[in-house]
């Protein structure tokens, strides 16, 4: 069976046991303008390697936003725009986030799902065809 890669990427990410984030809340105030979906990648800069979460993440295809909190400036893939800076942390904690790296599945605004902590294996996203 073939899965569309954003129910890959909700399976795989699994549920918000134990997430501080609230599913359905709108967003915190963020300088970026919403499209239908998108995958926000909330990190700082002692969360390691991250290699294998951004590939998975880019690997769902959708629009991937990236806000590196602490103010301790912290890489993302190459050609996505990074949003750093108190704003960013304040953008967090705003969500209550409760580990780093959180990814957040979010449509109009609103958290769909939301994972937590550390990554280190293969979501099994393939592209849109």
């Amino acid at each position: 069976m073939k899965r569309a890669p954003l129910l890959t990427l909700l399976l795989a990410l699994g549920t918000p046991a134990d997430a501080r984030v609230r599913l359905g809340d709108p967003l915190p105030a963020h300088p970026w303008t919403s499209p239908g979906r998108e995958v926000i990648v909330v990190y700082s800069h002692d969360c390691g390697d991250l290699g294998d979460l951004w590939g998975a993440v880019l690997a769902a295809g959708l629009p991937v936003r990236a806000v590196n909190a602490e103010d301790v400036p912290a890489p993302a893939p190459k050609g996505i725009n990074v949003w750093r800076g108190p704003e960013a942390t304040a953008f967090a904690r705003a969500l209550r986030v409760g580990a780093y790296p959180t990814v957040l599945l979010v449509q109009g605004g609103r958290v769909l799902n939301a994972w937590e902590g550390n990554f280190s294996g293969d979501l099994g996203i393939k592209p849109p065809a």
